[in-house]
């Protein structure tokens, strides 16, 4: 039979002959059908499929039998240019093989059996990447010529190509959500290689196979739902690798060694190069999608920067704890501390990597706040380590001895010296906060330790000496910390010398004036200092040999036995000097946000003669 045979042409040229003989038989018989022609209309149903056939197959024709495809559409040609006698259904066969061209076209690269497992989504891009282009070049080069030029091949290849892709694409993305990888492969494929010169943008194929005005691969609908995927999968790791950077970097603080040094000598640690490597990146391959991933990932990347910070500051405070309470001492606790000084620096100098250029440096106002609140708590922790290591020398002041040598001062900056002898392993400008707030901590302690006991200094002699002491002290202190490092703009002992002035104050008169000019030069902005301000000058009575001055003990701070009670010789005449919290006569509040507790305290001064008592 010439249709088994694939003999298109004469199995349709017999078909027309019988058809023809049907027509004419039926003219002369009045209409009656014959039984002879019964058969015709299943031999021309059996063409049909024939020619629907060799057109579905028109790539693998075109290169292996050229002359099959050519009479099956030279067929459907015929056929559309018969004139359909009265009465017939026209067989319509060009547009059944236009049909077959596009299903078996779309048939061979998005049968449902070839959607890619998840994880495989990039191989299959690949392949369609090199595969549609060779398609398309073999259909211009070779179906192309089989077929009349209305039927434009390339053109009908790129369509049918084109939405047999997105529709793939589509039942693809109703089905199990992507992981991250396949979000972005996908994304950047379907934005960026599949209309570019990679693929159908190739200057080799000419203007037919443009596609661009064809309706996208991926609606706004599927571009938000694989971003919004991107971003969530790419978040839960982000947030594991700067865990696992965390956990790592909390293991060391217990060793025996000191944290390791960079060759400047400055303690370094990679950590922070780790998490902002992984942050960097994370933003920097969303250049390859779209600005809007971009801006995603960078937001999503400065919100896991603030949790990684928290999570820092939270391991420092149970590393502190544990290390205090003597849980789990650390050899080198403070020398740890000293290294998140600087991976907090080395965070801070290195924000300008997560900007995205034209976004308003605003987005990063959070993070540099989370910033600074780290290093504010870096601060605290090692002051209260100071405060510890210097809380029982100061326990011994006020007291004659030291009021008659530098033996107890030198101790005391000794000491300090001995604890902040790394601070030079701290990186600039977070080691002159550090060492401004030492000072400051050193002073306010001092201060403290003075007020909250009594001194009566009853003649002038006994206040001279008190007020050379204190000078003598500012200076030790101004030079122990010079000798660090400290900057001079930045010292705090001025207030020392101030309390020296009041020392010796001649004329109790005079006294609201200098409370008045220790308030100028000490400002505070809580109006702290108000309770100095009523003191101008007045002269308590007392009852003779039998004057209690109080003054406020902290429970913490409280000494052994009641408070003595202070004598002053009769004639003299004592006058108070309240004096707020020690933290307002700072030139400015503490960096580190560290507030003494609160202790009303009164340094007493009596005119006249007489000679110190009630000092411990």
């Amino acid at each position: 039979m010439l249709i088994d045979t694939q003999q298109l042409l004469e199995a349709y040229v017999s078909l027309r002959e019988l058809e023809q003989l049907q027509e004419e038989a039926w003219a002369s018989l009045g209409g009656l059908e014959l039984p002879v022609f019964q058969g015709l209309g299943h031999l021309a149903e059996a063409l049909g499929h024939a020619v629907e056939a060799a057109a579905g197959a028109a790539g693998q024709l075109a290169q292996a039998d050229p002359a099959l495809l050519v009479a099956a559409i030279r067929v459907a040609e015929m056929e559309a240019k018969r004139t359909t006698p009265l009465g017939q259904v026209p067989r319509d066969w060009r547009q059944r093989c236009l049909q077959a061209l596009q299903a078996g076209l779309e048939q061979v690269y998005f049968g449902t059996t070839v959607l890619p497992e998840p994880g495989a989504l990039a191989e299959w891009l690949k392949a369609l990447q090199m595969a549609l282009p060779a398609e398309l070049a073999t259909a211009e080069a070779l179906v192309a010529p089989c077929c009349p030029p209305h039927y434009n091949v390339v053109q009908l290849w790129s369509h049918t190509l084109h939405s047999g892709l997105r529709r793939s694409l589509q039942q693809l993305l109703a089905g199990p959500e992507l992981g991250a990888a396949d979000a972005f492969n996908l994304l950047h494929w379907a934005l960026h290689v599949y209309l570019g010169q990679e693929m159908m943008g190739s200057l080799e194929l000419g203007p037919e196979a443009d596609v661009s005005q064809l309706e996208p691969l991926l609606t706004s609908e599927n571009i938000e739902q694989l971003e919004a995927t991107f971003v969530v999968k790419v978040q839960a790791n982000v947030a594991q690798w700067l865990q696992k950077a965390l956990d790592g970097e909390v293991a060391e603080w217990g060793r025996e060694q000191e944290p390791n040094t960079d060759p400047s000598g400055f303690y370094h640690s990679p950590m922070p190069v780790i998490v902002l490597q992984i942050l960097a990146e994370s933003i920097h391959v969303t250049n390859l999608v779209s600005e809007s991933l971009q801006n995603r990932v960078c937001g999503m990347a400065l919100s896991e920067l603030g949790t990684f910070l928290r999570s820092f500051s939270d391991a420092l405070i149970q590393f502190s704890r544990d290390h205090l309470s003597g849980e789990a001492l650390a050899p080198h606790y403070v020398s740890y501390l000293l290294a998140a000084f600087n991976h907090q620096s080395a965070l801070s100098s290195s924000m300008s990597v997560l900007q995205l250029d034209g976004v308003a440096t605003g987005v990063l106002a959070p993070v540099e706040a989370g910033l600074d609140e780290l290093q504010r708590r870096i601060c605290r922790l090692v002051l209260e380590a100071l405060q510890v290591e210097l809380q029982p020398l100061f326990a011994a002041l006020p007291s004659r001895q030291w009021l008659s040598s530098s033996e107890l001062l030198d101790r005391v900056c000794e000491r300090t010296s001995r604890f902040c002898r790394d601070f030079w392993r701290v990186r600039n400008p977070a080691v002159q906060v550090l060492l401004a707030e030492a000072e400051r901590t050193v002073v306010v302690q001092y201060l403290h330790a003075l007020m909250q006991g009594r001194l009566v200094c009853c003649s002038e002699d006994e206040r001279t000496q008190a007020a050379e002491r204190l000078e003598h002290d500012a200076a030790q202190f101004k030079e122990l910390f010079l000798s660090l490092g400290l900057e001079e703009s930045a010292h705090c002992t001025p207030v020392l010398l101030s309390v020296r002035e009041l020392l010796n104050l001649r004329d109790p008169t005079m006294l609201g004036l200098e409370v008045a000019g220790l308030q100028q030069r000490f400002p505070d902005r809580g109006s702290r200092l108000c309770p100095l301000g009523p003191a101008r000058g007045r002269v308590p009575r007392a009852a003779p040999g039998g004057t209690q001055l109080a003054a406020g003990w902290p429970t913490a701070l409280t000494p052994d036995g009641p408070p003595p009670t202070l004598q002053p010789r009769a004639g003299a005449h004592a006058f108070p000097l309240l004096l707020p919290l020690l933290g307002t006569l700072l030139l400015t509040p503490s960096l580190c946000g560290i507030k003494p507790a609160p202790l009303p305290l009164s340094l007493h001064i009596c005119v006249g003669e007489g000679r110190v008592r009630g000092m411990k």
